[in-house]
């Protein structure tokens, strides 16, 4: 057995344990859970360890029939990217536990049910970066849909109901896009020589470029839904606005990256020839995305949706880089992802903690906040730096490289990049004088800071961003063959640099 398939089977068993614990005994159903998450953590780190940086070929890989009749099967690896985001991920989820310790008390279900459905959702986080069958792929990114749909409506705020619905409808479109795109990829290897859903040796079949077009256009759909990518993001407003904190935080840390991850893992391998034809619309979709989310983040008076647009702003980032098609900015794009996770979490976590203190979502309400919760104030301070980008943040490498790398091909696009860099400077620092700063609203009195699990809760979120951003060389040793391989198999290389004479 692979250690990825321990991995996958760990919150499973966890989810088994928690099932069959009294419903009434909740403090013992938090510690059984929590317990788990931090074993696939451990795991997960042993994995890290094990993993050979220089060798960007698959690793940790296990192969088993699933599915004979159709030549599908249950397979599993890692490259960098996989890598190192399933290590964001097993890292994020014992932090959601132990964050909102309490998230679960005033849902629609037991806090049983709440922690099953987490548990059922990481191994499904986990296996859907490790997939290298397409449609094992396809079957986890459609199931991971329910416990998201859940978790919302069952354990969110506000209007959760339609929230989790609209989420579900638009996800389900994009899937069913995406399946007809898989079909059309097994006929193809049907009639070339073997029918198959290995990703390798897809990646190697003769397809026309209109067929191309046809089928790129499938997968690409799904994952900008997913992403999301402007104009296909106007369901994450609305869920990140009803969600928990605990779930809004896997929701854009981890299940949105897996629209990122599917453009540079399938558009970019399987379609190198649509993936240029596409890439000037898709560039004018990312910076879009990259201006509009900012601009509207500017004008939120509601805290989640601030960060929930700030998001869309980010994914524009990521986006640009990987569609840029040059070396540092896919890297800087695959990195972005992590760093985005963790920023993301950071925003997400200190908000939640803010609403359940002021039992506000306005950011108005949280005026003076550093007078009467400093640490709490200060947790938010730096988690909004991240999302602007400082120096000396994580978040500060990868948009760094994402604009160099894209300015080397489009620099029209990257400068128009950079003025998102200073719509974020103005969104994350009214927000922080807003909040933090001015008239501390009555009354006061109960709004306290941090207790001590939220701040072991926060501080390896914000250690991640400080390390990361001072000594990223781990991380961008482990992404690097990764990107030099994605980038021969999509047939593009860097553009040559000109010499003045």
């Amino acid at each position: 057995m692979s250690i990825l398939t321990a991995l996958q089977l760990l919150p499973l068993i966890g989810a088994l344990v928690v099932g069959i614990l009294p419903a009434s005994n909740a403090k013992l159903v938090k510690q059984v859970a929590l317990g788990f998450s931090l074993l696939v953590t451990l795991v997960s780190i042993v994995m890290a360890i094990s993993f050979d940086r220089g060798n960007s070929a698959l690793q940790f890989t296990e192969v088993r029939t699933w599915i004979s009749a159709f030549n599908i099967n249950y397979a599993v690896g890692v490259d960098g990217m996989a890598l190192v985001l399933i290590l964001m991920t097993t890292i994020l989820v014992p932090i959601v536990f132990l964050a909102g310790w309490n998230e679960s008390e005033n849902g629609r279900w037991n806090v049983k049910v709440f922690y099953i459905l987490l548990l059922i959702l990481e191994t499904m986080m986990i296996g859907v970066f490790a997939a290298t069958d397409v449609f094992l792929f396809y079957v986890i990114f459609e199931a991971m849909l329910l416990p998201v749909y859940f978790l919302i409506g069952g354990y969110g705020s506000g209007e959760r109901a339609a929230a989790a619905m609209k989420f579900l409808l638009y996800s389900l479109f994009g899937g069913l896009l995406m399946l007809a795109s898989v079909i059309g990829l097994y006929i193809i290897s049907t009639n070339q020589g073997g029918a198959t859903f290995d990703i390798a040796r897809l990646s190697e079949l003769t397809i026309d470029s209109a067929t191309q077009n046809w089928l790129f256009l499938g997968f690409f759909i799904a994952f900008a839904i997913k992403a999301p990518l402007w104009p296909f993001h106007t369901w994450l407003p609305t869920a990140a606005k009803s969600a928990t904190a605990g779930t809004s935080t896997l929701l854009l840390g981890v299940l949105d990256k897996v629209g990122t991850y599917g453009m540079i893992r399938f558009c970019m391998s399987f379609f190198p020839d649509a993936t240029k034809t596409f890439t000037p619309a898709i560039i004018t979709l990312a910076v879009i995305s990259i201006l509009y989310g900012a601009f509207l983040a500017i004008g939120q008076k509601d805290i989640n949706s601030l960060i929930a647009f700030t998001s869309i702003s980010h994914f524009g980032f990521i986006t640009l880089g990987i569609f840029a098609l040059t070396s540092q900015s896919l890297t800087g794009a695959i990195f972005y992802m992590v760093n985005h996770g963790f920023s993301t979490a950071a925003l997400f976590l200190t908000a939640g903690w803010m609403i359940k203190r002021r039992g506000s979502t306005q950011i108005a309400d949280f005026g003076g906040l550093q007078r009467v919760a400093p640490v709490l104030a200060w947790s938010f301070f730096l988690a909004g730096m991240s999302a602007l980008a400082l120096p000396g943040l994580s978040s500060f490498v990868s948009e760094f490289l994402v604009l160099v790398g894209s300015y080397a091909k489009y620099p029209v696009a990257a400068i128009l990049g950079t003025l998102g860099i200073i719509l974020a400077a103005l969104y994350v620092l009214l927000a922080v004088q807003r909040a933090l700063h001015g008239e501390t609203p009555a009354p006061s009195a109960g709004i306290s800071d941090l207790n001590l699990r939220e701040k072991i809760a926060i501080a390896p979120v914000i250690a991640v961003l400080v390390l990361l951003g001072f000594y990223p060389k781990p991380a961008l040793e482990v992404i690097n063959p990764t990107t030099k391989t994605v980038m021969i198999n999509a047939g593009v290389s860097d553009p040559v640099a000109k010499v003045a004479k």
